[in-house]
């Protein structure tokens, strides 16, 4: 399956909108395939997001290494400033 990225194409978030965007851009620009799923498509969809995060809170961006939960965008962040993506992404 690989790594997939939960968005969001429906926000009046400008955060979310840049982390996401921001998020794809380094992926992209490393070579790395990804999916995204868009949870604004089905409420279900954001349900087994936020389950899937373990957090009944958590909102997009959001990193999975097939069902196994990377993390979100500060981690993701954290882990291109230290060098260490590709271990983030191994979850």
């Amino acid at each position: 399956m690989g790594i997939v990225v939960y968005i969001t194409t429906v926000t009046g978030s400008r955060e979310i909108k840049s982390q996401q965007c921001e998020l794809m851009r380094i992926l992209d620009s490393k070579n790395i395939k990804y999916e995204t799923i868009d949870i604004s498509v089905d409420n279900n969809i954001r349900e087994e997001m936020r389950q899937k995060a373990g957090d009944p809170k958590a909102f997009p961006p959001q990193v999975f290494n097939g069902d196994k939960y990377c993390g979100d965008f500060p981690k993701f962040s954290a882990a291109v400033e230290e060098d260490i993506l590709d271990s983030f992404l191994a979850a």
